[in-house]
């Protein structure tokens, strides 16, 4: 379509939502103002520059699609190339390997905030602010357990690193006037049978305790629970069950990923219960096939229903958005787009809901009027809402990112060797 016909169905879309009560011009400019937190990971397929080694520790990439980002600019060449296609203004999450360490090996426990200055100023330029995540998997001292090791040596190893790593994190925050995100996520766990399971989660809660204890005004700390690792089948000392207890506990961000649950769950059944006991909620966005995957995120029931669940709880401003996905069979770049959007297009799903008329027929226990305007929710001009959405925000409308992003592959990913 033309820009003419776009803003023409846009038109059209705006009076049909308006006689439901819902204001299109407002759902955009309040879309406009949720950055998505992309993540570096995907550009690279989570080896970093520390190692140059593909990752282990309870998770794994697969696919070699051609292309794969080999150093921090073409890292950073690659973001630089999805934002350009993407409505909004969002953010970069940075894991901690990805550290601009100019050559040098750094261990996790010796990381400073001197090694992303590069990263700061790089995201100062590029308009865009920083979170952050400890790395505690893809290590010598990784094995199966951390932060929740017996081994005194192998836990305060790790218990620095983070340590560290939230204090990168202020720094980034301290920089960009806005606080830092910094996720905690550890894959600690057992292949088989384990019988100390409650030690191990004394261990992991004490260590927590002891990093969380230093008080850093310009960040803000979240911890991810999991359903199990690759290798770590049979018991996972983060898990849902632990992270709700402590983040309940300890007024702590709890990290909902998408991807951490059983594949009959549904995350978004959750929102209500965690908004009552944490103060904020962190959503990794990701799509889980089969078991504890992460593949790119889709518009499927899932994710729709998650937003619609932080929409109607008026919680958009206590959640923080973020993909943690990485698919290294397809071109990374068209992943980050399509995830992008597909949590963009959730998100503006669920600000186009007709809530006032539908929480009056629910407060009026009319249950059919309710069900039939959900249903007839569901056909109503989305696309036409998403089409000016991004033709207002000067980025490409429909598939047409698709030509952008094979003209990008053959003129720069594809030369990498």
């Amino acid at each position: 379509m033309n820009e003419q016909q776009i803003r023409q169905s846009y038109e059209i879309a705006r009076e049909r939502y308006a006689a439901l009560g819902v204001d299109t011009d407002k759902a955009i400019a309040t879309l406009e103002q949720i950055p998505i937190s992309l993540h570096c990971w995907q550009t690279d397929d989570v080896v970093g520059f520390e190692r140059n080694e593909a990752l282990s520790g309870g998770i794994q990439t697969t696919g070699n699609y051609p292309g794969r980002a080999r150093n921090i600019d073409e890292v950073r060449q690659d973001i630089i190339k999805a934002k350009s296609l993407l409505a909004g203004n969002h953010r970069l999450n940075l894991h901690e390997i990805y550290g601009d360490f100019q050559g040098q090996f750094v261990d996790r426990d010796q990381v400073e905030v001197k090694h992303f200055e590069s990263w700061i100023q790089w995201a100062k330029e590029q308009h865009m602010k920083l979170d952050f995540n400890s790395t505690s998997f893809s290590h010598p001292k990784s094995g199966n357990l951390t932060l929740a090791n017996p081994d005194k040596g192998i836990r305060d190893f790790w218990i620095e690193h983070t340590r560290r790593c939230r204090r990168i994190a202020n720094a980034m925050g301290e920089a960009q006037d806005d606080p830092c995100i910094m996720n905690i996520w550890v894959h600690d766990g057992s292949k088989d049978l384990t019988v100390e399971r409650k030690r191990y989660r004394e261990i992991l809660a004490q260590s927590l305790d002891d990093i969380l204890s230093e008080q850093l005004p310009h960040m803000k700390s979240c911890v991810e629970a999991k359903l199990f690792g690759i290798g770590l089948e049979s018991y996972t000392v983060g898990s849902m069950d632990f992270f709700e207890g402590y983040c309940a506990s300890r007024k702590v961000i709890y990290t909902l990923d998408t991807g951490h649950y059983e594949p009959t769950e549904n995350v978004s059944d959750k929102v209500a219960s965690l908004l009552l006991f944490v103060p904020e909620l962190m959503l990794h966005v990701s799509r889980p096939v089969r078991w504890d995957s992460d593949h790119v995120t889709i518009m499927n029931d899932q994710t729709l229903d998650l937003f619609k669940e932080i929409t109607r709880a008026d919680a958009l401003d206590r959640a923080h958005v973020g993909l943690d996905y990485f698919d290294a069979s397809i071109n990374r770049i068209g992943a980050y787009v399509i995830g992008t959007r597909a949590t963009q297009k959730c998100i503006l799903s669920a600000l186009l809901e007709p809530l006032q008329k539908l929480r009056q027929y629910e407060d009026e226990d009319k249950g059919f009027q309710r069900l039939a305007l959900l249903e007839e929710a569901k056909t109503m001009p989305f696309g036409a809402v998403f089409d000016y959405f991004n033709l207002k925000n000067d980025v490409p409308v429909g598939e047409s990112y698709i030509a952008e992003i094979e003209q990008y592959e053959n003129a720069v990913t594809s030369k990498r060797a």
